[in-house]
């Protein structure tokens, strides 16, 4: 079975996401190419409204880190 190459998640925060990345993958931060999709947004005054951020991850080869 060959390791997922590219996947995409959702968090609180895009610093969280990328984290989350670097678990589910277990590869260091520099191997990544990170896409964010969607910021996160906050709900005003606790209401409604409030959405995760959303990124896509890939791996990158060893011989194409920056």
């Amino acid at each position: 079975m060959t390791p997922r190459r590219r996947i995409e998640l959702e968090a609180p925060t895009v610093d969280m996401a990328i984290g989350l990345a670097v678990k589910q993958l277990n590869v260091p931060r520099e191997r990544l190419h990170i896409e964010v999709l969607r910021e996160e947004k906050k709900g005003l005054f606790g209401m409604k409204g409030e959405r995760p951020a959303k990124i896509r991850v890939k791996i990158l080869p060893e011989d194409k880190v920056l």
